[in-house]
């Protein structure tokens, strides 16, 4: 059934998002605070910057109206960078109606009250029910109509359907869960844990130091999910270590090529002007670390990305400390026979 969509924020996974809306037969609108953007995409019906080579459907409506983009829509798909949600969401709020759902496809953990973009979200809008969106999907792929799969989640089932319903197409699979906190620390702490991937890149490591970054890092996000009250099935889903897997890999992710360029000796703020995009791990780092402090969970890749980000460590002193660390099991809870 035909929807009305707004999208907010206008940047590579709300343009995509967008394409996939669309194709799906849904009235879409793209909102931006760039007029310089949503000229280009008026124009071209492209993303030249963010997502080339990408064509966009005439139908798509595009303003910087933000008022005229929330009026009378039946979902609000909240697509801008993580930093800049409570701004946003606090400019949307007067627009805002009852009955409308915020869909919230950012990922990351505000550093100065440690609030998921959920939770900053209902803080900032509390009349309307808000809804998750994550996964392995790099904007990229999306837009090319490269087979992806996402999980949408929310705390009512039928919220959580009703973003499936509007998304989920022959390339684009979507999944439920009412696991919203286990889902929306999967997304933002595997941008932390992909930063040390990418420095262990950039230092020329293989793929056994890849696969250990990978695996250890996601028993760190299970310990720190399960203390925070989310499920560790969550962690193991396509939200935890699927989203891990794609994000330490891909050519694609901004986090581990920030964490590239560290290894090759760039500072941090070297490396995010390289990049040219909001690099989301440097932001969840610091919130990351003071989580596991708040509920007591060792996690040392965490501790030695935030050291190399805001200490100046050296990426090498980092990867020889994690692998110097006391020896143990790898599983505590697990019994010997003999």
């Amino acid at each position: 059934m035909k929807k009305r969509v707004a999208v907010i924020g206008a940047g590579s996974w709300g343009t995509a998002l967008s394409l996939v809306l669309c194709n799906n037969g849904h009235e879409v609108t793209l909102w931006s605070i760039v007029e310089a953007e949503i000229e280009m995409l008026k124009e071209k019906h492209e993303h030249v910057d963010k997502l080339p080579g990408v064509k966009l459907p005439e139908t798509i409506c595009y303003t910087t109206d933000l008022q005229a983009a929330i009026a009378d829509k039946e979902f609000l798909i909240l697509a801008v960078p993580s930093v800049f949600t409570r701004s946003t969401a606090k400019s949307m709020a007067p627009f805002v109606k009852e009955g409308q759902v915020i869909v919230c496809v950012a990922k990351g953990i505000e550093e100065e009250t440690l609030m998921t973009i959920s939770e900053v979200v209902e803080q900032e809008i509390p009349n309307v029910d808000v809804a998750v969106m994550c996964g392995p999907s790099h904007a990229e792929e999306v837009g090319r109509g490269l087979p992806t799969t996402v999980v949408a989640g929310a705390k009512k089932k039928s919220v959580a359907e009703g973003v499936q319903d509007i998304f989920m197409n022959e390339i684009f699979r979507v999944y439920t869960s009412p696991d919203v906190l286990g889902m929306e620390l999967g997304g933002s702490l595997k941008n932390v844990i992909a930063l040390a991937a990418g420095m262990a890149d950039g230092l020329g490591y293989g793929d056994n130091t890849k696969a250990a970054l990978i695996t250890r890092g996601i028993a760190e996000m299970g310990r720190l999910a399960l203390k925070m009250g989310a499920n560790y099935e969550t962690l193991s889903g396509l939200t935890g270590i699927g989203d891990l897997i794609v994000t330490c890999e891909s050519k694609h992710s901004r986090n581990r090529k920030a964490g590239m360029l560290m290894g090759q000796g760039y500072t941090m703020k070297q490396a995010t002007e390289e990049v040219k995009m909001v690099v989301e791990g440097i932001y969840s780092a610091k919130a990351a670390i003071a989580l596991a402090r708040k509920y007591d969970v060792d996690m040392p890749i965490i501790e030695e990305v935030n050291e190399v980000l805001f200490e100046d460590k050296p990426a090498k002193d980092a990867v020889k400390e994690l692998m110097m660390r006391d020896r143990r099991a790898e599983h505590s809870d697990l019994e010997w026979k003999a």
